[in-house]
């Protein structure tokens, strides 16, 4: 179709070429955004740095990192990486037009991506940009790549790319990686051990030589043939180097190992996201509260140090209950002797822990406090009881209330909840608030399931936040080096159960620590408003505690990597609670905890303490919350003697009681 002459044509025309300046213009500005961000080089490099939640800067993206100059690092190690990764690094201009026009035509006829980066480009992507394979990163790479190189001499390039390069298992550059390897500076190192470092650059995580020792001498010997052919080295070397037996150290783990587990969980995250380089001058706004990871640490050392069990391992997590920022985070006993991270990735069985939301189910559908949940003598026991029978005979109740169950942590009751409701608004609320994939089986609300320690502190948040499940989050923002926020990590809740049935959780939790199986809680020294759950599983393998003020849940397990009895009567509230206990009364200063306000909606009703009916004289009493609709109980108590008055009054309704019963039986 033709423009024609009239005006149709000429607005075509102006639109074409106002897009054409406004594309210029934006290319422009870029182009000379990153040609001032190159020269800024010539002043060294910043480096990428993780904000605790004050804003005050926390720690480096790789604090283990030695820059050393050119002169520092041998010729064999230089010539190394020229001849693997670019052999002609000398010629070209930043892009080696050779390499990427094979690279173009092998792409075009086999299908696959092919790379044809320089040891240039490889420094603009570490630097500058991130590591997703788009068409439109490989010419901003490009682009930096001939900045770089116009304005920097080789010697400079070659010293920025072999301090900043990524080798494997969180080490950047060559000079750290030679003393993580060898224990020796990199001016130390033979021909084998050079080609061994030069060859990670290709696969850093593959070919790490604390996991694949193997693959990275393999690779070691590709290394030392390219040299060989680059005419570096003669056969005489290249057959010698390969004949060499190569040691290297153990991972060293941390240099310093305060809130290891902390940092590495964040630094993974942003990996994760952006790729294992580190551009300059980035900034990552975490969550973490520094005073807050430090007494999670000593509650844990200390914690552990007191069963003498070298090998018994914790977890904890601290999560604001509002936002589910991420507060604090432990997980192990020492980050220098095992990175592995049992807060995030250990999945154990969570046991009577996972009772509260059994119990916050069956509020939602009808339920209170106060129900009644009968026949217990005819369901099997399953599970270690944590509760010392009330009785002198150790008889078995036949029937509790809902909050008598949850105070004794009654599996019985929890059975037979679970027989009367069924599994799938169990299974729901569990989904909703992040424990997924559990397993519809009647050990359902004993915690059969497995989850993390992160997925259950979390999920205890829907209690004392007003009934919102909440996204755990470490990280908030990342802001680049341009000041533009690459990341945003909004705050991500919402409603899963009613406020009135998250406050009535939160007054039968608080009950676990006055008066249930956490009570040595007040005893430590967790004397403010707060509540929890303990939890064991079978045979005593795990323990576990997790409980939460108005302004922290906090997350505590104990247990064996290669799960297996902890100790005979290893209960949660024997080793799980101390360590809780421990950092709840460290953190009461800098997280002060206030009382849990009472919602709109609920009734309240004095009842006896111990027969969970209407009081008497010589009752114990305490307040119920009812929600509209809730049965209040309507009998007096009958485990108290109460006044002339009452007496008579309770006579005459048992005797109501009785005939009511009869008159049921008989029109049955």
């Amino acid at each position: 179709m033709k423009l024609g002459t009239g005006p149709f044509r000429d607005r075509v025309v102006g639109v074409l070429f106002i897009a054409l300046l406004l594309g210029s213009a934006i290319g422009l500005t870029w182009l000379m955004r990153q040609t001032y961000i190159v020269y800024k080089l010539r002043r060294g490099v910043g480096d990428t740095w993780f904000l605790a939640a004050d804003g005050k800067r926390w720690f480096r993206l790789d604090e283990h990192r030695q820059d050393v100059p050119l002169t520092d690092i041998p010729k064999h190690l230089r010539d190394a990486f020229v001849a693997v990764e670019d052999h002609r690094f000398y010629s070209h201009l930043g892009v080696d037009p050779i390499a990427l026009g094979r690279a173009i035509i092998r792409n075009v006829s086999t299908g696959s991506a092919q790379g044809a980066s320089t040891l240039t480009q490889q420094l603009a992507r570490t630097l500058f940009l991130s590591n997703q394979k788009t068409y439109g990163r490989k010419i901003r790479e490009a682009v930096l790549a001939l900045n770089i190189d116009s304005q920097l001499t080789k010697d400079q390039i070659l010293e920025l790319y072999l301090n900043r390069i990524y080798l494997s298992a969180g080490v950047y550059g060559v000079e750290t990686m030679s003393r993580h390897l060898f224990g020796r500076p990199s001016k130390t190192l033979s021909l084998a051990e050079a080609a061994l470092i030069a060859g990670l650059a290709r696969a850093p995580s593959a070919l790490s030589p604390w996991s694949n020792l193997d693959g990275a001498i393999e690779r070691s010997h590709v290394v030392l043939t390219r040299m060989r052919e680059e005419k570096f080295i003669t056969e005489d070397q290249e057959r010698a180097a390969r004949a060499t037996r190569i040691r290297i150290r153990p991972y060293p783990g941390a240099v310093d190992p305060r809130g290891g587990y902390a940092k590495e969980t964040l630094r993974q995250q942003f990996r994760d996201r952006f790729g294992g380089d580190h551009p300059p001058d980035w900034e990552v706004r975490t969550t973490f509260i520094p005073e807050l990871q430090e007494a999670a640490e000593r509650a844990v050392a200390e914690g552990l140090r007191r069963f003498g069990e070298p090998e018994l391992q914790a977890a904890l997590v601290a999560v604001d209950p509002e936002t589910g920022n991420i507060l604090a985070l432990v997980g192990g006993r020492d980050f220098r002797q095992s990175q592995f991270n049992r807060a995030t990735r250990s999945r154990r069985q969570p046991g009577s822990a996972f009772k509260p939301f059994l119990f916050a189910a069956a509020l939602e559908n009808g339920y209170s406090p106060v129900s009644m949940l009968s026949g217990l003598t005819n369901i099997k026991p399953q599970g270690p009881d944590e509760w010392a029978p009330r009785n002198a005979s150790g008889e078995t109740p036949d029937a509790v209330t809902i909050r008598e169950a949850v105070i004794e942590s009654n599996n019985r009751a929890a059975t037979a909840l679970q027989q009367r409701m069924g599994s799938r608004p169990i299974l729901r609320l569990a989904s909703d608030v992040g424990m997924r994939d559990l397993p519809d089986v009647p050990s359902l609300s004993l915690g059969s399931g497995v989850v993390s320690p992160l997925e259950l502190t979390a999920a205890f948040a829907a209690f004392p936040n007003g009934g919102y499940s909440v996204r755990p989050r470490a990280i908030t923002r990342v802001i680049n080096g341009d000041g533009i926020a690459a990341l945003v990590n909004d705050i991500d809740r919402h409603r899963v159960i009613s406020e009135q049935s998250a406050f009535q959780m939160v007054s039968m939790l608080s009950d676990v620590l006055d008066r249930g199986t956490a009570s040595a809680a007040r005893s430590w020294g967790v004397r403010f408003a707060a509540g929890g759950k303990t939890g064991t599983t079978n045979d005593f393998k795990d323990a576990w505690f997790v409980g939460f003020t108005s302004s922290v849940v906090v997350g505590v397990w104990v247990g064996f990597d290669q799960p297996k009895t902890i100790a005979r009567d290893a209960y949660g509230s024997r080793y799980a609670l101390p360590i809780w206990s421990d950092f709840m009364r460290r953190t009461a200063a800098r997280r002060p905890p206030q009382p849990f306000d009472v919602p709109a909606g609920l009734q309240d009703v004095e009842l006896c303490a111990v027969s969970y009916q209407r009081p008497v004289e010589g009752c114990s009493v305490y307040v119920e919350y009812l929600k509209s609709g809730d049965e209040a109980p309507g009998r007096l108590c009958t485990l108290h003697q109460g006044s002339i008055k009452q007496r008579v009054r309770r006579t005459i309704e048992g005797v109501f009681s009785g005939l009511g019963k009869k008159l049921k039986g008989i029109f049955r």
